[in-house]
């Protein structure tokens, strides 16, 4: 299994707007529309990466513990369908429910969504506060597949938690590991 960092976007990143398909309702959902009161946490993921089936537990628990304090939640997935069909749209929605995932499960077909966050592995997390400004990126916390670690998501919700609180977060932070978004015609 690949092991590929996130970018690290920069801090104060105003999130770029899109409009994709929920693959739950089938519906055509906008950023500006789906944003939390308080924040918003945007999940690059997949179906079949093993980082991202090691974390969904752990992503499930932390939105139905923070989309009560005003915090909205979107999962996105770029992956290429055409290699990897079991990311596709109908898959999707079986995971999301399958998951219980609260929150939208969208699909980017073309993958300019995550180009635009410049999105390079699932999972990829980013937190924008309510003006949908970049504070936090990086890793849920420091559990990977096999390395025995607690699955507890503290580093996004250390962010969350300062976020609501009106607190600093530390800028210094962890990227997120994970599988590579799996690009149309194998772009790096």
């Amino acid at each position: 299994m690949a092991r590929t960092e996130s970018k690290m976007l920069a801090l104060g990143t105003l999130a770029p707007e899109f409009s994709l398909m929920d693959t739950v309702t089938e519906k055509t959902m906008n950023l500006k529309a789906m944003k939390g009161e308080k924040g918003t946490v945007i999940l690059f993921i997949c179906n079949h990466c093993p980082f991202v089936i090691h974390v969904n537990p752990e992503i499930t628990r932390i939105a139905k513990d923070y989309q009560s304090k005003g915090i909205g939640f979107i999962a996105i997935s770029s992956n290429d369908v055409e290699n990897y069909p079991e990311d596709g749209p109908d898959y999707m929605k079986i995971k999301a429910k399958a998951e219980g995932y609260t929150f939208p499960y969208l699909y980017d077909e073309t993958q300019e969504v995550a180009k635009a966050y410049d999105a390079a592995c699932t999972p990829d997390l980013y937190l924008f506060d309510d003006e949908l400004k970049l504070v936090y990126r990086g890793q849920l916390d420091d559990s990977r597949p096999g390395n025995g670690l607690p699955l507890n998501g503290k580093d996004l919700r250390n962010a969350m938690d300062a976020l609501l609180q009106g607190n600093e977060i530390n800028a210094v932070q962890k990227p997120s590991i994970g599988c590579n978004i799996k690009w149309a015609g194998n772009r790096i």
